[in-house]
């Protein structure tokens, strides 16, 4: 049985149409795939704390020296990499905010980028310890950016996930939401189409 694994991050969730974008995905996923099992992970009803000192350190402490918060800490974390790892593939509903990632989607990301977890550095650089598997992306963006310099968050997401193992990474972009009405419906109509042959 597979497991999808979708994490969303508009603020605006469940209406933000990165959100529909990837609702529309798992759910024709699941239609065309019986059984499969989705775990949803809602990064701005139930936001992670950013990280600071106190959580980097409990990450970097050997596990018989840690306290008791720092226990509490290090086990948010492992079941965010548990997920992780026992799902068949990753969904991401990706808004973009001031020309970047949500700062929930990055306290997210800071918690499972752990050394000796989901990478580890060698004589040859960094390697990512994940297990690879699908991740599906679904951009909402008010301006149009891919292909520019403003978009920032296409090269990041690929460089991170990368970087714990995860490479087999595709976009689907709905650009121009907020260039006027038609715009809005052309890109959407597009995206939607996108994301149906996808799943």
């Amino acid at each position: 049985m597979s497991k999808l694994l979708q994490i969303n991050s508009s603020l605006f969730t469940p209406e933000g149409q990165s959100t529909h974008l990837a609702d529309l995905f798992v759910a024709d996923y699941s239609k065309k795939n019986p059984g499969t099992e989705v775990q949803k992970l809602d990064l701005s009803a139930n936001p992670l704390p950013h990280l600071d000192g106190e959580r980097f350190t409990a990450f970097t402490t050997p596990a018989d020296e840690r306290s008791d918060s720092q226990k509490a800490i290090v086990a948010e974390s492992d079941k965010l990499i548990a997920d992780l790892r026992e799902a068949s593939a990753v969904v991401f509903a990706l808004p973009m905010y001031n020309f970047g990632i949500p700062s929930v989607l990055k306290a997210y990301i800071d918690h499972i980028a752990r050394a000796g977890e989901t990478f580890k550095y060698t004589e040859n650089g960094p390697v990512g310890l994940l297990e690879d598997k699908p991740v599906y992306i679904f951009a909402a963006r008010g301006g149009s950016y891919l292909g520019t310099d403003k978009d920032t968050q296409t090269g990041y997401m690929k460089t991170f996930l990368a970087f714990i193992g995860l490479t087999n990474v595709q976009f689907v972009y709905a650009e121009g939401l907020n260039l006027g009405e038609d715009s809005k419906a052309e890109s959407l109509k597009n995206a939607r189409e996108q994301v149906l042959k996808l799943a």
